[in-house]
């Protein structure tokens, strides 16, 4: 199975760590390590701290963020641009809710974000409500 085709809920469970070497995040999130270099310059929100010989220390936070971002661009399938405009839209990402994960399972919690009133965006909304129903019972 490709990458782009494995979906967030298989990925393994982030280590309670303070700081993760880019090979450690390209392993959890399932994300070669030069995607995740030219992701840090097309996300603005995703910075992790750079020491001795310019070497990469991701957190927690950039871990999550890496997800999040991989979730938009290959499981909902946004464009970089798309991607970035949501994360600026709700900074948690994704569709209006704070994503939950427990053992082999993502949960949609939190309080979704009020209905859209045009057409072509309830049908969008509606696309990301179904697809996070979806990823509630995988395959």
């Amino acid at each position: 199975m490709r990458p782009a085709d494995r979906p967030l809920a298989v990925l393994p469970d982030i280590p309670r760590k303070r700081y993760f070497a880019i090979g450690e995040v390209s392993e959890l999130c399932d994300v070669k390590p030069h995607v995740l270099r030219y992701w840090e310059q097309e996300f603005p929100q995703l910075k992790p701290v750079k020491r001795r010989g310019n070497r990469r220390y991701y957190q927690q936070d950039d871990v999550q963020m890496v997800r999040r971002i991989r979730s938009l661009l290959y499981e909902q399938g946004f464009t970089i641009g798309g991607a970035r405009q949501r994360l600026k839209e709700s900074p948690r990402g994704g569709n209006g809710h704070d994503i939950v994960r427990t053992t082999g399972t993502v949960l949609a919690v939190g309080k979704p974000r009020p209905a859209p009133t045009t057409r072509s965006a309830q049908i969008e909304h509606l696309r990301d409500e179904l697809e996070s129903l979806l990823r509630l019972f995988p395959e």
